[in-house]
C-alpha cells in the first residue's frame, strides 16, 4: 500500500519542480542545489562566493532548515537576497516550498539562485527542487567513504565540493579514495578541492560557476 503514496508524492513534486524550472528558465536564472550532511559548510561556501562574486553575478540564496534563521541571516549579511523555509522537522526541501519562496524574491536580473537544502544525504536527492543541478558538498571531516554510502547523491550531482582541506593534516580522510568511489558512480562528475577558510581552491568553483551561467544563459 505503501508504494502508490510514495509514488503519488514523488509525481506530485515532479510536477511542481517544473513549473518552478519553468518560471526560472523565463528569466535564464541558473540554479543550484546544495546537498551535504549538517556542518559539511554549505553556508560557508555561500558567503565566500556571494561575496566574492558580487561584482560579477547578482545571486539569491533559498535557506532550507528544521528550525532557526540563523543561515539565512548570515547569508543576508553578504547583501544577497536569502529566503529562509523552516521545515518544522521536515528532513529536505520540496518543490512546492521552493515555488513559494520564489515568491518572496525579487527574480528580475538574477543571475544564480542556490537552494541551500537540509542538511542531509538521502531525502534532499529524492525530490526535485526544480534546479539546474544538484551539488553535493564532504567536509574532510567527515568519512572518505561517503560516496560509497550515499551513492544516490554522487551519482546525481554535476559538482562535488571536498570541502575544509585545511583540516586534512589533522583528520583521517584519504581524498584520493574519496574522489575513486565518487568517479566511479559519475564519470562526469567535476570535483573542487577547496578551503572556505584560507581561499584555496576556490577560484575552480567560481569557473565552474561561470561556466554553468553561461551554459544556463545561452539556452
Amino acid at each position: 500500500m505503501q508504494i502508490p503514496v510514495v509514488r503519488n508524492v514523488l509525481e506530485a513534486n515532479e510536477k511542481m519542480a517544473a513549473q518552478v524550472r519553468r518560471r526560472l528558465s523565463e528569466r535564464s536564472i541558473l540554479a543550484l542545489n546544495l546537498i551535504s550532511s549538517p556542518g559539511a559548510g554549505k553556508t560557508a561556501l555561500l558567503e565566500r562566493t556571494l561575496r566574492d562574486l558580487a561584482g560579477e553575478f547578482r545571486m539569491a540564496v533559498i535557506e532550507g532548515d528544521l528550525q532557526t534563521d540563523n543561515d539565512a541571516r548570515r547569508v543576508a549579511a553578504t547583501g544577497a537576497q536569502a529566503v529562509q523555509i523552516n521545515t518544522d522537522g521536515g528532513c529536505h526541501l520540496d518543490s512546492n516550498m521552493v515555488l513559494s519562496a520564489l515568491d518572496n524574491l525579487d527574480l528580475a536580473g538574477l543571475d544564480i539562485l542556490f537552494i541551500e537544502n537540509v542538511g542531509n544525504l538521502v531525502c534532499p536527492v529524492e525530490f526535485d527542487c526544480g534546479e539546474d543541478a544538484k551539488v553535493a558538498l564532504l567536509s574532510v571531516a567527515e568519512g572518505d567513504d561517503k560516496p560509497e554510502k550515499y551513492p544516490l547523491l554522487f551519482n546525481l550531482a554535476k559538482a562535488l565540493v571536498l570541502n575544509k582541506i585545511d583540516l586534512l593534516p589533522h583528520v583521517d580522510f584519504d581524498l584520493d579514495r574519496a574522489r575513486a568511489f565518487a568517479t566511479r558512480l559519475n564519470k562526469d562528475l567535476a570535483i573542487f578541492e577547496l578551503s572556505c577558510r584560507s581561499g584555496a581552491g576556490l577560484e575552480s568553483w567560481y569557473a565552474w560557476l561561470r561556466e554553468m551561467r553561461a551554459a544556463k544563459k545561452a539556452s
